[in-house]
């Protein structure tokens, strides 16, 4: 009970609470999670969320969703890194092999399921993943962490803090890894080798008084492997390459906190990213400028109020392909927005009642509401009860917009042309609809075991779907028949589950985390064959036992059930598979420690996704990495 109550989350309700008694389906992943585990990527580490969809396509991409619809560019998920978004508007998803932190530097990943609108914004439909970052004042001395494995060939990792001046705490960077490839189900090489360099620092400035003042920046470059298609009239009408998708980009944040009282807190935050992308389908450029304000104080004794305002301005250009082409190909993207949000407290320590709002004006697509209503009851100090009825929105992706994309060409009968197949966008569309139902109860029965468990119940409207068009002959570029569909608003339904977890000190050096979660869908005929189809069961066991001699033994077994993914000739059936992995840690002196984990221990190989570039399905390797960590 006691470690429940001190896990602090912030983004439930943009304050510090704990974790016990937010009234969401809110989950952690800690620092320590990481380390145990050998956790060198940010997919890899939500793969430990209850009800979270984490599926690897191949050595450098991953498929990543909660509660459903789950595709290679999850499109109803918000993530943000230290408070920056970096959700794509063009695709509307996350280029997850963009994204990297040192892994040591993190204090924790929380993940909320379901919807955050109110607080978040749009695109928060399924979930938040909010990732944070420890300050640079945790982060003092030298770390130089080195690894090497059978498919994280090599890695190293530098970071120095130190105090520039009094309560001046600052730290750099600068990481490198290689990666190398997967092969696909018939033994061939998937060509998805990846690299990537990435330096960035922090700086906190934490004086007596009660502010507080950030400033980070990062720039990456990487290269990755990308297996695809390339459409073609001419015969052969498609054929397969593998061409070397690379991004870089940077960015730069700088956030001020002033504090007048435990009940008044004031936030400022600005930053600026340029993503830069580019494969064989284009080059998209992407800059983002963005301010937020955010303020909190009371109401009395016992309303809590936050509100807050922010404005985003984005520029993104998108260079064509006869794969993918865009009008217009440049488009600039202004969002405002304005929220508010009361906890009243209706009987102290026991009853509370949470209300609010989000307005939200975005010039692609106009104004959207995103109201939000939660009730929490604590009839006991180690239980609580929470509800929740919530409304979400997911704002078009460009694409889905004015995009354009033949994805398949194939000849016909002879003498007949051959046929092209293509997707548009449509101007017209609107944002996808989400009202969310959710009940969830906490419990610690005993002093050394806790249970969460979660209901909810998601109906959507106004799906962008894929409507197929009357079949057509074309005469330009070449005469070809044209099979053609259009995103439009045309799908709906519904989906429902449960997620279990818990967590049981056995002893004083040994800790078991489970879970369980289980999700129905009821979407209509005509969205289920293009959405897929997520596994309807999860479940996870994770053991840390701390052993004589400064060892810990670690491991993580995963059994997800089988699932139907996107591809380009439709939907693949994915087979149900069982993970393990075990680590053994060695900390011999406080300043050392060396580490070896084996991964996918079980299978030698085993498929996760589909990508929609390639019919070809990925098969992931089990491997075996040996890392080194010094900390001075």
């Amino acid at each position: 009970m006691e470690q429940l109550v001190n896990v602090k989350v912030t983004s439930v309700s943009k304050e510090e609470t704990d974790l016990f008694t937010s009234p969401a389906a809110i989950s952690v992943v800690t620092a320590d999670d990481i380390r145990r585990l050998g956790i060198t990527s940010l997919p890899e580490a939500l793969r430990l969320v209850p009800g979270m969809d984490v599926a690897q396509i191949n050595a450098n991409e991953w498929a990543v969703s909660a509660r459903g619809f789950n595709a290679e560019f999850g499109n109803k998920l918000l993530v943000l890194i230290d408070g920056r978004t970096v959700y794509s508007p063009s695709s509307a998803g996350v280029f997850w092999n963009s994204q990297d932190v040192v892994m040591e530097d993190l204090d924790r990943i929380e993940v909320i399921r379901g919807p955050g609108a109110t607080l978040w914004g749009a695109n928060a439909v399924d979930g938040v993943i909010n990732i944070i970052s420890k300050s640079a004042k945790e982060t003092q001395g030298l770390l130089v962490s080195s690894s090497v494995g059978s498919v994280d060939q090599d890695s190293a990792t530098v970071r120095y803090g130190g105090e520039l001046a009094s309560n001046l705490y600052y730290r750099v960077y600068a990481k490198r890894f290689d990666q190398d490839g997967f092969t696909t189900s018939t033994g061939q090489s998937s060509g998805d080798t990846w690299n990537s360099t990435q330096a960035g620092f922090r700086a906190d400035w934490e004086p007596p008084s009660q502010n507080i003042l950030t400033l980070q920046g990062d720039y990456y470059y990487s290269v990755a492997g990308k297996p695809s298609e390339q459409v073609s009239l001419a015969p052969p009408a498609v054929s397969l390459i593998t061409d070397n998708e690379y991004n870089q980009g940077g960015n730069i944040l700088g956030r001020w906190t002033r504090s007048f009282s435990d009940t008044s807190q004031l936030t400022l935050q600005t930053y600026f990213d340029h993503v830069e992308q580019g494969d064989g389908f284009g080059i998209e450029h992407l800059n983002t400028y963005d301010v937020d304000l955010q303020d909190r104080f009371a109401l009395g004794s016992r309303n809590d109020f936050v509100w807050g305002t922010g404005y985003r301005y984005q520029s993104v250009e998108n260079s064509p392909s006869y794969e993918l082409s865009w009008t217009p190909e440049i488009e600039y993207i202004r969002l405002f927005n304005v929220f508010g949000q009361d906890d009243f407290t209706l009987v102290p320590d026991r009853l509370h009642f949470m209300l609010g709002s989000k307005f939200e004006n975005n010039s692609l697509v106009g104004w959207e509401i995103e109201p939000n209503g939660r009730i929490l009851w604590t009839p006991t100090q180690n239980q609580s009860i929470w509800g929740s009825v919530s409304r979400a929105t997911r704002t078009p992706a460009l694409v889905e917009l004015n995009g354009h994309l033949n994805v398949a060409a194939f000849p016909t009968p002879p003498p007949g042309p051959p046929a092209l197949v293509s997707i548009s966008g449509d101007a017209n569309n609107v944002p996808e609809n989400l009202t969310a139902y959710e009940l969830g109860y906490r419990v610690a029965p005993v002093k050394n075991l806790s249970f969460d468990i979660t209901g909810f119940y998601n109906v959507y409207d106004d799906l962008l779907i894929q409507v197929p068009n009357p079949v057509v002959f074309e005469t330009s570029p070449s005469p070809h028949i044209l099979i053609s569909s259009t995103w439009h608003n045309a799908g709906a339904g519904e989906t429902y589950g449960i997620e279990l977890s818990s967590q049981w000190r056995v002893t004083d050096n040994w800790r078991l985390t489970a879970s369980y979660s289980w999700l129905g869908t009821g979407l209509t005929a005509e969205t289920s064959s293009f959405e897929g189809k997520s596994p309807t069961q999860q479940l996870q066991v994770r053991s840390y036992l701390d052993l004589p001699c400064h060892l810990e033994l670690n491991g993580a077994t995963y059994f997800v059930d089988r699932s139907l993914s996107p591809s380009p000739t439709g939907l693949d059936e994915i087979p149900s598979y069982v993970r393990a992995d075990l680590g053994l840690i060695w900390s011999p002196r406080k300043w050392l420690e060396i580490g070896i984990w084996g991964e996918n221990l079980l299978q030698s190989e085993h498929i996760e996704f589909s990508s929609q570039q390639t019919p070809e399905l990925t098969e992931i390797p089990r491997s075996v990495m040996a890392k080194v960590t010094v900390r001075f």
